[in-house]
């Protein structure tokens, strides 16, 4: 009788889990399809479905948003949503960046537990940092100096990502229009940018710069 007891809450045990899954993956599949077919990737409250690497203590929620103030760290994306892995889609977040300040969005990224992510993009933030690469930049790859924003106000930067094909707009102007060419070889000191698929990360660049991210969304393409 105990045998059986212990069968039983197994089963029921592992048909929770089940149904778990099947909840989130329902609501993720039921979100994409609302409206315009946008998806959070941050519940404005907390970094739940985020994931911090080296210097976790860089990524606080502020009124509603996420500051990105300390030491080099990354915040990757570690949520249900396509289970973090990306190909084809649109993204887009709202930006705001103090004087002198420096940040970063990745996408096709995959955690990594110290220095910059080795894999995938990095699309530039900065309107005034010492760094001349500026906001909508795809960094070390088609760099602006164009300055499209001022700091201390709010920025919609937003990313395209379709076949080989990618775009970065800031508040609807187009800023990187870029194709991977064919036999594309990268540099020697970027080996994983390359178009594939993965995560997004919002980059912590050094302790004085400080960059705020809020109305995070996705919109996956096929």
């Amino acid at each position: 009788m105990k045998k059986f007891s212990l069968f039983f809450v197994a089963v029921i045990t592992l048909m929770a889990c089940s149904n778990a899954k099947k909840v989130v993956k329902e609501d993720t599949a039921k979100l994409a399809n609302d409206g315009k077919g946008w998806v959070s990737l941050f519940d404005g409250k907390s970094l739940d479905g985020w994931k911090a690497n080296e210097m976790p203590g860089t990524f606080s929620i502020e009124d509603g948003c996420i500051k990105v103030a300390g030491p080099r760290a990354h915040l990757f994306y570690d949520g249900p949503v396509m289970d973090h892995n990306f190909t084809n889609f649109e993204f887009k977040a709202k930006v705001k960046t103090e004087p002198g300040s420096n940040s970063g969005i990745y996408f096709h990224t995959a955690y990594q537990q110290v220095n910059f992510p080795d894999k995938g993009f990095e699309v530039q933030v900065n309107n005034s940092h010492t760094d001349w690469k500026r906001t909508g930049g795809l960094y070390d790859i088609k760099d602006t100096k164009e300055v499209y924003v001022k700091d201390d106000v709010w920025f919609t930067e937003y990313i395209r990502v379709e076949g080989k094909h990618v775009i970065v707009k800031i508040n609807d102007i187009v800023v990187t229009d870029w194709t991977q060419p064919e036999n594309f070889a990268p540099a020697k000191n970027h080996i994983g940018r390359i178009i594939s698929s993965g995560t997004f990360a919002f980059q912590g660049h050094d302790p004085k710069s400080i960059v705020f991210f809020k109305d995070i969304m996705v919109k996956p393409l096929p």
